[in-house]
Order: structure tokens, then C-alpha cells, then sequence
């Protein structure tokens, strides 16, 4: 890429376009040996059990004799970057075509990348011309805007080829129920992009202290939040824009459309979606239940609804029936302040988890209530950390009011995760093809995440609260 073409890249106001990809990193990671070492974190004191379940499939196999797995890019916009990425660290993977609409930039970008990294990928405009070529990929990756999923998979899928594709599974509920029929017909893997579900931080809060421990005990509320600072639209090189005709083509009305389809009704599904799917699936999982009714309030209170259709601020509550009983889940998404950025706190009667894909925003601690009892077991099987001890100076003045409540014991999570946050993920899909793994998002599980939160916008719309049959979340 030209020194200008760079400057080009930078002024798009996409603080993701802006990351480079590190040499250093890339190569680290396509020369890594032991098959343990690929998915970048250690547990304190033990290895979960999920690691240990990996390597006595493998053994000691080295990476360089994984079978190489040849897969296409469709979509290479932003969050295609993103998983390029953690792509170029899988070992054995082949990327040898990529398609997007917006050749003169964000595929030509991706291209030149990929050379430099010793890959000769086909480029492509449309996705019907590059699935007639390319006989002889196995799986595309689709991180195309949400609208597009739909079509995008189940001609994917029809051609033969497995896939994995970006969350959230579809902007409809009609569209994401023709890609898990599509899924189920052709006998084709497809995984959704819910991403913690692989996040090793995340499996091993629900399998080791959720489920095997018990740390919480019956968990009856939970709430998250993502929260972003005001940002203005993204905008585009001008001489790099993109004909009236060609993006009609494709489904925008305008390049402000293209870049900033997220916020368009009929193209994606706003903030909820596109920040709240994430975190309300893990709600989903760590209860094992789905929720029987919403109640949301949002609205367009700071951006103009004629460039952001989509509610900037949505507040929601679930209710859930859970094997163990009642729960009540809130949710707030908002762009207009980034406080605390964003994390999920689950409240248990024994205990608190509070977790966040990010080290940076937030603590990934376990507390202990003072009515619970001790954990001293645990933290000596190295479960949780000892808790942090915090001084206590004695004010002669000062007097407690008989209802405050005495801060609980705070535990850390020993688990690392210094890696990109989509690597395992894209990791469990590939070994998938591969035949050495199961999905752990498969067209299903990604389904009912998504009956569970595009109800969201539409318990905003009307007004009230909605209730969920349990035939909405099954697709027959």
C-alpha cells in the first residue's frame, strides 16, 4: 500500500481500519509448535480441562502437521480485518480468495496485506463469481453487514463449503431460520460469531466455577452494559468512492450508507445488536435457559434519526425461567458516554462474577458473599485466587448504618487471555473442519441468540413488555 493510499486508510474514522497487523505477531504465530500454544493463555496451577481434552486428541502433533484447510474472506471491511488478523495466526490455513464490493480500497488492501505474508489470494467482486471458481476451498469466513448473512451463507453453504459467520446471525429472524435449514441440508458446518463462546476466560467461568464449584450458587440477577463515547460517522477516501449504480446494486443508497450501514434499518439492527448480541448470548449460556419475557426502553436521544435510524440508548430486562429458578437480567447499551466500557456481572446467593472480554475495562473477579461459605478449598485448588486483603483503618468518629452491607471477599479469575479475541474462536472452527472438534456455536445456539435480541427493538417499538413462546426459539 502507497504512503497515500495509508493516509487514506487512516482518515476513514474507523479506529479498527486504523490497526496494523505485526509482523512479529503473525509470524510468531504460523511458527508456533506445540498445539497448546496456540490458543495464548495459561490457567494458574492447572491446565483446564478443555486443553487437556485438545492434546489427547492431538498429541504431540506439531502445527505444521495440522492438514491445511483452504478457506475464502467475503467481506474485508473493518471486522474482515479483525478476523484476517486472527486468521493469519492459525497454523495451516490457506486463505486463497477474498471478495469485497469496495475493490479499489478495502479489497485491495486486504490483498496487499496477504502478499506480503507469502499468500497469492484471488480477488473478487461478487461472491457468485468467486463460488464458481474456487472449487476447491472447504470454508469461507462472511463478515459482510448483516443483511447480507443470510444470502451470503446458504450460497456458501449450497456450494459446499463450510462456514463461519459474523454475528449477528442475520438483521431478520426469517433470514437466520433459511441459514440453519441451509446448514442442516447440506450437512455443512457453520458457526456464528459469538466469539466468547471459545473465549477460554469464558468456558472456564461457566465450566469451573459456575458449574463444577458451584461459586454462585443460584444465580438470580445479572446485568451488562457496553457503553461508547459520541463518535461521528465514518467517512471515506472521495476519491476511492464507490459508483451511485454499484451500490445500488448492492443494497446502499449512498456511500454513507455503506460505511455506516449498522445504523440503517433493513441493514442492521443498531447498537443492541451490534454491541448487545455478544453479552446477551452469554446471558443465555450461563443461565442455560432463554428468556420468557423483555421489556425495553430506547429511543434516538442524541444522534438525528435521519443518518442513525437505530435507537442510540437501549435499556432492557429479561426474565428467565432457569433450572434453578427465577432470574432477572438487565442490559443497557448507550453511545454517548463509554463509563466503564463493557462487562456482564452475574449475582448468585453465594457469590458475584463479574467478566469482561477485555483485561482493560473491567476487574474479572469472582466476590465471595459474607454469608457464603469459605472457599478456602478452591482457592487451594487454585480455582480463584486468595482474596485481596484490603486495610481496614479505624475511624473513632465514624458508625456504621445498621443496613450497610459489609463488602464481600474479592477472588481474581486465574486465567490469562493475552490473544486476539477471535483467534480460539476461529481456532475451534477450523479444527472443526478438520474433523477434531465440535463448534461450539453452531447454526442453532447462534438462532436463539438471535430471537433473543432482535426482540429487543421491537419491545422498544412497542412499547410494552413482550413474552417469548418456546416454539420461537426452534427452528423446524
Amino acid at each position: 500500500m502507497s504512503e497515500r493510499d495509508d493516509k487514506d486508510l487512516r482518515e476513514t474514522g474507523n479506529p479498527e481500519e486504523k490497526r496494523g497487523i505485526d509482523r512479529r505477531d503473525i509470524l510468531q504465530g504460523m511458527a508456533t509448535l506445540p498445539v497448546l500454544g496456540l490458543f495464548g493463555y495459561a490457567v494458574h496451577k492447572q491446565v483446564s480441562y478443555e486443553d487437556a481434552q485438545i492434546a489427547q486428541k492431538l498429541g504431540t502433533a506439531q502445527a505444521s502437521n495440522l492438514r491445511e484447510v483452504k478457506v475464502a474472506l467475503l467481506g474485508a471491511g473493518a471486522q474482515g480485518q479483525v478476523l484476517l488478523d486472527a486468521m493469519l495466526k492459525i497454523p495451516n490455513l490457506r486463505i486463497q480468495a477474498v471478495c469485497d464490493i469496495w475493490t479499489d480500497f478495502n479489497l485491495k488492501r486486504v490483498i496487499n496485506t496477504l502478499k506480503k505474508y507469502k499468500f497469492d489470494p484471488h480477488p473478487y467482486e461478487d461472491y457468485q463469481e468467486m463460488l464458481d471458481k474456487e472449487k476447491d476451498i472447504e470454508a469461507v469466513v462472511i463478515a459482510t453487514p448483516d443483511f447480507w448473512h443470510a444470502p451470503h451463507t446458504v450460497a456458501c453453504l449450497r456450494a459446499g463449503k463450510h462456514v463461519y459467520c459474523e454475528k449477528e446471525m442475520s438483521n431478520t429472524l426469517e433470514g437466520a431460520r433459511s441459514m440453519v435449514l441451509a446448514a442442516r441440508e447440506t450437512g455443512k458446518l457453520l458457526q456464528i460469531g459469538h466469539q466468547r463462546r471459545s473465549n477460554p476466560r469464558y468456558k472456564y467461568c461457566y465450566n469451573r466455577l459456575i458449574k463444577e464449584a458451584k461459586l454462585l450458587g443460584r444465580i438470580v440477577t445479572v446485568n451488562g452494559q457496553w457503553n461508547r463515547a459520541v463518535q461521528p460517522d465514518l467517512g471515506y477516501p472521495k476519491r476511492y468512492q464507490i459508483p451511485a449504480d454499484k451500490l445500488k446494486k448492492y443494497g446502499f443508497k449512498s456511500m454513507e450508507q455503506f460505511r455506516n450501514w449498522r445504523w440503517y434499518k433493513g441493514l442492521g439492527g443498531g447498537p443492541i445488536v451490534d454491541l448487545g448480541s455478544h453479552q446477551i448470548d452469554i446471558y443465555n449460556w450461563f443461565l442455560e435457559a432463554n428468556p420468557v419475557a423483555v421489556v425495553a426502553s430506547g429511543g434516538n436521544d442524541y444522534y438525528s434519526p435521519e443518518t442513525r435510524e437505530w435507537y442510540d440508548t437501549a435499556m432492557v430486562v429479561y426474565e428467565y425461567e432457569t433450572p434453578e429458578g427465577k432470574a432477572r437480567a438487565f442490559y443497557q447499551t448507550q453511545t454517548t458516554n463509554s463509563s466503564l466500557g463493557y462487562f456482564e456481572r452475574f449475582m448468585g446467593d453465594q457469590g458475584t462474577l463479574v467478566i469482561s472480554e477485555s483485561d482493560a475495562n473491567y476487574a474479572n473477579a469472582i466476590y465471595r458473599e459474607v454469608t457464603a461459605p469459605a472457599w478456602d478449598e478452591w482457592v487451594q485448588k487454585g480455582y480463584v485466587t486468595a482474596p485481596k486483603v484490603v486495610e481496614v483503618k479505624e475511624e473513632k468518629s465514624a458508625v456504621l448504618d445498621v443496613r450497610e452491607s459489609v463488602s464481600p471477599d474479592e477472588h481474581k479469575i486465574p486465567v490469562e487471555f493475552a490473544d486476539l479475541y477471535h483467534r480460539p474462536h476461529l481456532m475451534n472452527f477450523v479444527n472443526s473442519v478438520r474433523g477434531l472438534e465440535k463448534l461450539n456455536c453452531p447454526a442453532e445456539i447462534g438462532y436463539e441468540s438471535a430471537v433473543t435480541v432482535l426482540k429487543v427493538n421491537e419491545a422498544i417499538q412497542a412499547g410494552r413488555r413482550l413474552e417469548f413462546r418456546p416454539e420461537e426459539f426452534e427452528v423446524s
